[in-house]
Order: C-alpha cells, then structure tokens, then sequence
C-alpha cells in the first residue's frame, strides 16, 4: 500500500479523480474530432498525441494567464534568465508531472483503448542545447516557476536543434534536427510582440549624442511555451525568438527588376535562427554565431524595458519614465559569455537611448547584470575579433572601448606602473588580430559572477580571474549547480519516487534535503529489498529496448556500467576505453576465471568539426564489434555505444545504471550534472575530484564514491615538471598491450592504421593525462567489482548516495541565486487555481 492509502504503484504522480478522467476524456475527444482530423477519417498515433497534448496544455492556459495577471499586480522584481541554450527535452509527461494530471491521463488515455507511454515516444524532443549548460537552463526554469519567483527564460527558437547522430559503420554521421517538421503543440506565437534588431551601419555623433544609422533591420518573432511549477498552480513563461525579414528586406534589388532574388534574400535574414551551433566548450567565431547572440540580446532587453516601464497586465503605455529603480525590478543572468552583449546593449540603450549620463548608465547596468561562469576550458573562452565585430555592431565596438578605457583607468590607479597587469586585464587583447575577451567584459560589467561548483570556483578566483578577484573579491561566488527532481526522478524512476514516497512521505518532491531521512533505513532488509527490486526492474525494461535498437543480446543482472555526456578529449572517454580493453584482455587470458559481468555503455555526440572526438567514437564501436562477437567473452563483457543520446534517452538509460563514470580530468568539468542524476537514480559513482564530484563525495562520504586519481593539486605539479606519457607506456604492460592492440589495427583489421591519431596524442600530445590516471583508475574498477558481488552492501551505499543527494537540487541552487544574487526571495504560495476565485 502506498502512502495515500490505494495499491496503485504510480500513486506518486498524482490521484485520479474520476471527474478529471471524464473531463480529459473529452477534452481528448474534442481536440482530436474538431482541431485535428476534422478533413480526415482516421486518426494516426501523431493526431492521438496531439489531441492529448493539447488536452493537457487547457490545463495550463488558465493558470498561466493568471501568473502573468498576478505579476503584473504585483510588481515582484523579475528575472530575466538569458541562455543561448534551452535543452527541454520533451514536454508532455513533464506537464502531467507538474500538474499532478498523470494518472488521471493515464486511466483516460486507457479508457479509450490508447497506451499512454506509446504516446510520449511520439513527441520530438526540444533539442535546443548541447549538454550540461542547455539543460542546466531548463532544470532552472522549472525551479523558478517551482519557487514561485516571476522569472523569463530568453533565448533562440531553433529551426533545427542538436542533430540527430546516426552510427554508420562505426563512425557518426549527423542528420538534421528538423524538430518543429509537424507542429510544436506547447509553443504559441505571439506576433504583436514582435520588435527590430539592428545589424552592420554606421555611427554618427552629433550634438545630442551618437546615432547608429544606415542599419539592416532583422524582425524578432517572439514563441512563447508555459513553464509550469510542480503543483503550485504558478506558470512562467519561456520566451524564444525566431528571425524574420521585413517585407522590404533588400526589395531595392525589385527596383532593378530582380523581386525574385529579392524575396529569395529574406532567407539570409531569417537564417539568424536556422540552426543551433553544436560545439560544446569549443569557441566558433563565425560571424552568424555573433549575429544570433546580439540577435537574443537586442530584442530580450527591449521585452525587459517595455516590461519595465508599462507594469500593468495587458497595457503597453509606459507608467514608469525614470530608470533608477530598473535594478530594484529587474535582474539579468547571464548563462556563459554567449548573452555578454546585454552589457554593452544596455548602455546604449540607457545612453544613446534614454539619454542618460554615461556613469549613471554603467551603475545601472552593473547592478541590473550578473555572470555565471561554465567553463576552465581555454578554448571554450569567447573572443571575437575586433574586425569582425566593427562591422556587424559598430556602435557597440565604441561603447566596449569605452568601458574599457575607464576599466584600466581604475585598475591603473590601484595598481599604479604595473602595465602587465593592464594588459592581463583588458577588455581588448592585442596580437595578430585583435580581439574582444567577452568573460573580461562580463566580469567587469555585472556585480557578481559565480563558478558552477565549489571547486571550479575556486579555479574561477585563483586562476581564470585571479586579476579581476585581486580587484573586486566580493564580486565572487559559487552557485553549485543541481537538478530537477521533478524530471530527474518523479519522472523517469516513478518506481523509485514510490518507494521513497512510502518511507518519508512526499515533501522531498520540492524539499530533496528530506531524502536525509532515508539514513534510518540503510539496514532495514525490505527497503533494501525494494530499491534493488526498483533497480533490478529499470534494468531489465531498459535491456528490452537496447536489444530491439542493437539486436546484441544484453545480461540484465550484469553491472550497467554508463558513462554517457558529449564526446570530449577532457572527459576522457579514452580512459572507460582502455579499461574495456584491459578487461577483455582479462577475460581471454583466463577464460575459465569467474569474472563480475559487465555491459559497457557510452553515449554521446560529437561536434562535426571535432576530429579526435569523432575518432574516439569510431575506436567504440569498433572495441564494441570485436568484444561482442567473441565467443570466448560470451555475455561476460559487452561494449555498447548508445547512438543519438538526448534528454528523453537519458530519462531511460540514468534510472538503469549501476556504475556512473565521472572520469574527467581533475580541474576541467566545471561542475557535470549528469553525475548528480545518477546519484539521485541510484547508481554509484567512480569519478575523479572534479567539479561537484568533490560535493557529491563530500555529502556521502568519499567511502560511498569510487573516487581515484590525481587531484587538482598533483595535476598542477605535472604541468609543471612535464607529462611523459611514454613512462607509463613502458611501466605497465596492460596499457602497454591495449594500446599496441588500438595503434596494430586489432580493433580495425580492415584499416590497420585507423586509430594511429589517437595513439599519436595520447602518447605525444594528451593534455588531459589519461595514461596518468590508467592504473588508479583499473585498480578502484577492482573495488568496484568487488562491491557488485555483495548486492547487499552495494544497495546500502546506494541507499546512502540518494539520502545526500538532497544538496543537488535546482531547487537549492535557484533559492542561493535569488537570495544572493536577484535579491528577490522564493515563495510557497500557491497560485489559485482557474476554477476558484482570487482572494
């Protein structure tokens, strides 16, 4: 029995009223009959999905026209979250989550002889992100909306999102993302809202200040999606431009009689919004790339203004003239460098605009404005070339000298001669082509910056930023970053959610520190019995679905070993690689040895351009293709790659796992939030002590983690005497043998010098010391063995990771941003719903 007195195993996600079914049933019927097949006579499984989500989002309309209402009325300060990057995933289940409508959909979608769960594979994932800082922008909206805080998220409306990754022959071949091919129901455009951004043009200054003229006009089309909280009746709003021409976009073209070529042209307008780029920590400085970064800034700060001066739901006359309340009511978060032009936006709006004295302008703009950093990655770093960006915003070039200008004036009087210092510091880097360094420009231009984790922000002030620390420490914070435990666990493990449930109540849904109270039940035989039943259950649905995709044959009581993020050198995916190898080796050397079996998986895309990245994925597949078709190996050891990993993927692979690897060099991940969906979802993490790895260990103990390798310290003190991979080559025979066997063509008989490349840079050119960490890292793969042959101690230190996993929600995260960043404060209070009258 659960906690709510029925038997129903789902009853965490909401009681089905009878009355709600019946009204969902109809609700169904009406939008399938009347808005979807009205010229048709049969329904496909697309018009099913449809009329349900369609059913669903009646739901939410009134109660998001009610937020805004009561926004407006009371005139909270509000948060503008601004983010290249929105990685939503899929939004019908997530709805019926948060509106407490799961089960009531679920016996009215079965009434009418429908499987609810085939309906939810048909909606496309919002793939509007890259990995953690996409999806980090989506966990944050649902907190927000959760907290009760009047926040926005701003960003780009993708034609075509992350691509689709296809494995061919081993290697990745990407498809277009063309998301939006049969409708998007969540999403209403809202045309009377649209507004210009200015490219390209010149600057003229006369007497009452400077003017950009001579512009190309680009219209911004703003596509609105409800963000409902989790059972608060609060419903935010996520607002996403799409480009579009104006009708007389180069129509002076018509005028030699080229209209055809003309109208053609508008493409190259609404290009601005075509495609996401799909590097991840990995600067691109194509010019596109920073026409769709001023593109979301011009227009989201004419959205903020107008919101700010005509306070008052549905009015658009201005009721406020003067600016210096506008940080009291207005608070703008950077996600990365990518919307850094607000900064400079700002001031021209405030100076060239408004027509405010430049100093009065920058103090508005500094405390309206803050930066989170994500990345250590040198070459993650924005840095725009001056030449490039002079001519797309040439007005903005003049603003940024400027504020750099008065930048080293400040710095040179605190640090009078010492010139090192101001070239460090500058806003503007000299060299062959001068460029733009936009942290520099977010640093000087917000009153705080945060690092994602404790000890990337520790980086972020010793290192990144040590100058601008020196000069303004109080500027510097952390924010941890967390996760949804709507999505990251009521969601995708109901099954887990209704075991805790049933121990603690169902407070920790929006309360995850409560999960602290599971402690008293590390011994208890049947709640040990329950979470490996709920593991033992995920494992065997999910084997199910991989052996239909990859038709090899998966043993479901085998340890689900998942390392699943983008495809990069510093998260070193090489590493999971040579133990692969190592134990395959194992096993072929003693065939008659009882061996933990184990299946291997990794996921991940690669960006295109990526040479290394893609070659790690082809040496995968191609370990994977000798492993699993030996029989000596037999279903002892099976190496999957797990093709076009994405939001609704993770959903099922994460509740399956039983080893997380979370394997990055110490010092690079700035933070990882995959690792934290793991330990929520009960699985146990080998990692190193890198990003919020550390805190993770730190919450459960570091005897409930499989932590190994260097750490920050030790790999800062071999940069300093120099890496010699060859001596670990020479030292340990296994990796000796692995890697003969990748550089012999083992792994690739039909091109024997496939993989040379990648045995080139890990022997000569490895920045992030695989080799280093190889023999640390077999070992505590040893530990871990170990431990998986004791199910029952292995459930207990699974028992103790969820009861700490409590610091790693986004709720947590959001309530520090907000109280010590926005100065705003969360709120309990729930909206009432549409049916009941306001107070």
């Amino acid at each position: 029995m659960s906690p709510w007195g029925i038997s129903d195993s789902t009853s965490v996600r909401g009681l089905a009223g009878l009355g709600d079914v019946s009204e969902l049933r109809k609700s169904f019927n009406r939008h399938l009959h009347f808005t979807l097949v009205k010229d048709r006579n049969v329904a496909t499984p697309r018009d099913y999905f449809f009329a349900l989500a369609h059913a669903v989002r009646d739901h939410l309309v009134g109660r998001w026209i009610r937020t805004q209402q009561c926004y407006y009325e009371r005139d909270p300060k509000r948060i503008y979250y601004l983010s290249l990057e929105f990685y939503m995933g899929r939004t019908l289940q997530n709805t019926m989550v948060n509106l407490g409508l799961q089960n009531a959909c679920d016996e009215a979608i079965y009434q009418l002889g429908l499987d609810l769960e085939e309906l939810e594979e048909i909606e496309e994932d919002a793939g509007l992100g890259n990995g953690g800082l996409g999806r980090l922008a989506a966990c944050f909206l649902d907190s927000m909306a959760t907290l009760g805080l009047a926040a926005y998220g701003y960003g780009i409306r993708y034609e075509f999102g992350i691509f689709n990754q296809k494995i061919v022959d081993g290697w990745q071949v990407e498809e277009a993302d063309d998301w939006l091919r049969y409708g998007n129901p969540w999403e209403k455009a809202r045309p009377e809202y649209m507004l210009p951004v200015h490219f390209y043009g010149r600057v003229e200054h006369t007497a009452e200040g400077a003017k950009w003229v001579d512009t190309q006009v680009v219209l911004a089309m703003p596509y609105d999606t409800p963000v409902p909280g989790y059972k608060n009746n609060t419903v935010n709003t996520m607002r996403l431009w799409s480009a579009k021409a104006p009708n007389d976009f180069n129509l002076q073209e018509f005028n030699v009689g080229d209209y055809i070529e003309a109208v053609l042209d508008r493409n190259l307008a609404e290009n601005i919004s075509r495609v996401l780029y799909p590097n991840d920590n990995f600067f691109e400085g194509k010019e596109l790339r920073l026409k769709q970064e001023y593109f979301v800034v011009a227009a989201t700060l004419q959205d903020i203004i107008r919101r700010f001066k005509s306070s008052k739901f549905g009015c658009r006359d201005p009721v406020r003239a003067s600016f210096e309340t506008f940080p009291d009511k207005v608070a703008i978060q950077l996600n990365d460098t990518h919307p850094a032009l607000s900064i400079p936006e700002l001031m021209r709006i405030l100076v060239d605009v408004e027509k405010m004295d430049w100093d009065k302008a920058w103090e508005i703009t500094q405390k309206t404005c803050a930066y989170t950093n994500h990345t250590v990655l040198p070459e993650a770093l924005e840095r725009w070339p001056i030449s490039m960006f002079e001519k797309l915003l040439p007005r903005h070039l003049e603003i940024i000298y400027a504020i750099n200008q008065k930048h080293l004036d400040h710095v040179a009087a605190v640090y009078p001669g010492d010139v090192d210092r101001l070239r460090r510091m500058s806003v503007i880097e000299e060299g062959d082509c001068k460029r733009i360094n936009m942290a520099h420009l977010c640093v000087i231009g917000s009153h705080a910056v945060n690092g994602v984790a404790r000890i990337h922000s520790e980086i972020v002030k010793n290192s990144v930023f040590k100058d601008f620390y020196d000069l303004e420490p109080e500027k510097f914070q952390n924010k941890t970053n967390g996760i949804t435990p709507r999505r990251w666990l009521l969601l995708c493990n109901p099954g887990l959610a209704e075991v805790i449930a049933e121990k603690i109540g169902e407070d920790f849904i929006t309360d995850l520190s409560q999960l602290k109270k599971l402690l008293q039940f590390v011994d208890d035989e049947i709640f040990i019995r329950d979470v490996a039943k709920v593991k033992q259950e995920n494992k065997l649905k999910f084997s199910a679905q991989l052996e239909e995709q990859y038709k090899v044959k998966i043993n479901p009581s085998s340890m689900f070993d998942v390392q699943v993020k983008r495809i990069h050198e510093y998260k070193r995916q090489l590493l999971n690689c040579l133990h692969a190898i190592t134990l395959y080796n194992r096993i072929r050397c003693n065939p008659t040895k009882s061996f933990v079996p184990r299946t291997i998986m990794i996921g991940g895309k690669a960006a295109p351009g990526y040479h290394m990245a893609k070659m790690i994925i082809k040496l995968i597949t191609s370990i994977g293709e000798v492993v699993n078709n030996d029989p000596y190996v037999g279903d002892r050891l099976k190496v999957i790659f797990l093709e076009n990993y994405r939001v609704s993927f993770a959903e099922k692979v994460i509740p399956a796992a039983d080893l997380s690897q979370q394997i990055s060099t110490a010092g690079t991940e700035a933070s990882g939030t995959g690792n934290m969906k793991f330990m929520l979802n009960g699985a146990l993490t080998i990692g190193t002590m890198d990003g919020a790895n550390v805190e993770m260990a730190e919450e459960a103990g570091e005897e409930n983690l499989f932590i190994f390798g260097m750490r920050v310290e030790d790999v800062e003190a071999m940069d300093q005497q120099g890496y010699n991979a060859k001596k670990y080559y020479d030292r340990l025979p296994e990796l000796r043998q692995a890697i003969d066997q990748i550089s012999s063509g083992f792994f690739s008989p039909r091109d024997p010098g496939c993989f040379c490349d990648v045995v080139d840079m890990l022997m000569y050119h490895d920045r992030f010391k695989v080799f280093a960490d190889y023999e640390a890292y077999i070992q505590c793969q040893g530990q871990v063995d170990e431990l998986y042959m004791n199910p029952r101690e292995w459930t207990k230190k699974v028992i103790k990771n969820i009861a700490s996993s409590g610091k790693f929600s986004s709720d947590r995260t959001i309530t520090e941003y907000a109280r010590e960043i926005w100065g705003v404060e969360p709120s309990a209070l729930k909206i009432p719903p549409p049916n009941l009258p306001r107070e």
